[in-house]
């Protein structure tokens, strides 16, 4: 990974992108999208995860994350990511899954070439990260995460797309609770 994409600044608020392998579209099921957004919950409850804005796409997942001190961002990614792609693998293999031999395929092959994993490899390598130290920065960071659906034309309003924190900034309860961000850096539950 490159170095500019490394976290240095743990509590720094920070953009990170984790894209599945070939950029298959695993995130098309209820069960799968249910599975990151659960794992994301058990984040904020139990490792120390503090999420400003996400929005889960079909094949990648997009944060304005940070994390308490002492917890270490990089620590909490590497748990996120190993505990979904044995679960999503798991998923696929149980779900009513039309795609079942494909995806597997495609992930037992990535798999092979990376010797810390032994079966299946759904994650591509590492996450790109962009420190959000200014706050031009952090906000065309926000309207890019809750533009995503928009421009892949899936809604036509950034807050119509359930995936999203666009809902809780919009003054509505989404999936997962966010800490909101104003354009005054002043951050708030909702």
């Amino acid at each position: 990974m490159s170095h500019q994409y490394r976290v240095r600044n743990h509590e720094e608020i920070h953009f990170i992108t984790f894209t599945i392998i070939d950029w298959v579209d695993v995130f098309i099921r209820p069960a799968y999208k249910q599975l990151i957004i659960d794992s994301l919950i058990y984040c904020q409850q139990n490792k120390g995860l503090e999420i400003y804005a996400f929005c889960l796409m079909t094949n990648h997942l997009h944060l304005l994350v940070s994390a308490k001190h002492p917890i270490r961002l990089p620590d909490i990614v590497r748990d996120f990511k190993k505990h979904t792609n044995k679960q999503l693998i798991k998923l696929v293999e149980t779900e009513n899954e039309s795609r079942r031999d494909w995806m597997l395929y495609r992930f037992q092959y990535n798999a092979r070439f990376d010797d810390r994993i032994q079966n299946y490899k759904v994650w591509q390598d590492g996450y790109h990260s962009i420190e959000c130290d200014r706050e031009e920065i952090l906000f065309q960071k926000l309207d890019y995460i809750h533009d995503n659906p928009v421009r892949a034309e899936i809604v036509s309003h950034p807050e119509h797309y359930i995936y999203s924190s666009a809902i809780n900034y919009a003054g509505e309860k989404g999936l997962l609770e966010v800490i909101l961000l104003d354009r005054g850096f002043i951050s708030v539950k909702f």
